[in-house]
């Protein structure tokens, strides 16, 4: 044991000069890190910066062309995710490895089921599946419930124990709470507490700085495949580590209002409005104005744009838009009235994966306005500079970009209808820091051209960062809404009921 550091003194796990290329161009370079037992080790970076591909080779996905990898002391050497199983490194990617239509258990024990004889002893592996849940403090999931039965949330809670299963002492985790909700999130922070008593070490990727600092003991910053920084959690603030991440300071995270910027002529008004799912709502966004709306999980957040959007429509109350009644009875209704929704999960919802860039940034218009194809096609390559969209061309297919640049392209779509009102569930979700701020300077940038944003977030800094008003909901009601410059505590306390707060 290190006195100083009140850590083991070996590392259970050392890289050294780990280097990787792909076609000639070097995504990792000379990598090094540490990792002790019982530790979480943050690992950070813009995407593109090598922390996939760091995660990959360590999981056997891929070959290194230079560098070390020790174990316990040891250099190994895994070309098959099965090899780094065995020695003791499971991995939980952000694309889930589960079968749908089998069981928790089925897919925890797919390829190493008990038997008995020559046939799988189910009763033994849904107990083994039952105790591996309790342990991890999980009591909402059934070993013999169906995979498809589950939330997201859920499968990825299955994914996680299933890296677990395997009596891992080393866990590499990438973006495991993309898909995660508060309260699930919360969950995630006890099963890592757990795994951590046992001695279990994480290499932890996110790009929600609370969670890096809520659980991480080490970070370490990789930009353009080198590390940057490496330290204790404790040495870095926010500043810090944005600066270190993408080369730019905190203040330009979120960027300002332009200076004589005022909301002007309400857009959208909303009086009484309701459906099943929301009661009383009433509300007015102005132009040139972005409102945040937050809450917690099932508040009502996300029907509440979906209903202005038309895919679930109200069926009490009243809206205008323009002044004129807007009523719209589908999502199509809305675009032709220039409303725009970019969805939470671009990839189930937003884009064609398989798709090129061009063909997705132009899916709307040409399904909805064709008349305006030609005009959106001859604006597209400007469109898609101001975003700073990195691709080869615009006839690269979208699966192969990166997450930030496949939001850009979900946004590029939307814009190609000259909204005048935008309707944003979780914009930044899943992207990168240096993505994020191309994301909030378009945010500003169209409500200066005069559009009015309506923006749904489960971060509440970038609520705070980047609302002129903040709405919050509580049950399918609005609570209440506060200015600018309002605290996170004013705000959970209207999100949760909790006496103290004016609005």
């Amino acid at each position: 044991m290190d006195v100083s550091t009140g850590r083991p003194s070996a590392p259970i796990l050392r890289v050294a000069g780990l280097s990787k290329s792909f076609f000639g161009v070097p995504v990792l370079q000379d990598a090094a890190l540490e990792l002790f037992p019982g530790e979480v080790h943050g690992l950070v970076g813009e995407n593109g910066a090598g922390k996939s591909t760091l995660m990959k080779i360590l999981a056997g996905v891929y070959e290194r062309d230079a560098g070390t990898i020790e174990i316990d002391g040891r250099p190994v050497s895994f070309t098959h995710p099965v090899q780094a199983r065995r020695a003791g490194l499971s991995t939980v990617f952000q694309e889930f490895n589960l079968l749908p239509e089998r069981s928790v258990a089925q897919n925890i024990f797919l390829g190493r089921e008990p038997r008995r004889g020559l046939l799988v002893n189910r009763r033994e592996m849904n107990d083994a599946t039952a105790e591996l849940l309790a342990e991890l403090g999980i009591t909402d999931i059934r070993p013999t419930a169906t995979l498809a039965s589950l939330s997201v949330a859920q499968q990825q809670i299955v994914e996680i124990a299933k890296a677990v299963s395997y009596d891992a002492r080393i866990i590499s985790m990438d973006e495991p709470t993309a898909a995660l909700a508060g309260a699930e999130v919360e969950l995630l922070y006890g099963i890592i507490d757990r795994l951590k008593e046992r001695g279990t070490s994480i290499l932890y990727v996110s790009h929600r700085l609370r969670e890096i600092f809520d659980l991480c003991d080490t970070v370490t910053v990789l930009k353009d495949g080198r590390v940057v920084a490496s330290a204790p959690a404790r040495e870095f603030d926010d500043a810090s580590l944005v600066r270190a991440m993408v080369g730019r300071p905190i203040s330009a995270y979120f960027p300002d209002p332009s200076p004589g910027t005022a909301a002007g002529i309400p857009l959208l008004e909303l009086s009484g409005c309701g459906n099943h799912q929301l009661d009383g709502v009433g509300l007015t966004l102005r132009a040139g104005e972005i409102v945040g709306v937050a809450g917690l999980q099932g508040s009502g957040r996300t029907e509440l744009v979906e209903a202005v959007f038309g895919a679930a429509p109200f069926t009490r109350g009243s809206m205008t838009l323009g002044g004129r009644a807007y009523n719209p009875g589908s999502p199509r209704d809305a675009i032709r009235h220039r409303v725009a929704l970019i969805t939470e999960d671009r990839k189930a919802q937003g884009l064609s994966l398989n798709q090129s860039i061009i063909d997705n940034a132009l899916s709307v218009v040409r399904s909805v306005h064709p008349g305006r194809t030609g005009a959106a096609r001859r604006d597209a390559p400007n469109v898609f500079s101001s975003l700073e969209v990195v691709a080869r061309d615009l006839d690269q297919e979208v699966q192969y970009l990166s997450g930030g640049n496949q939001q850009k392209v979900v946004l590029a779509k939307w814009l190609a209808i000259d909204p005048q009102v935008v309707l944003l569930d979780e914009p930044t979700r899943g992207i990168d820091v240096g993505a994020k701020v191309a994301v909030y300077t378009l945010m500003r940038r169209l409500a200066q051209e005069g559009k009015a944003i309506l923006m749904v977030s489960s971060e509440l800094p970038e609520v705070l960062g980047m609302s002129d008003r903040v709405l919050v909901m509580r049950d399918g009601r609005l609570a209440g809404e506060l200015p600018a410059g309002a605290t996170e505590e004013q705000v959970l306390q209207l999100a949760t009921g909790a006496r103290g707060v004016h609005s």
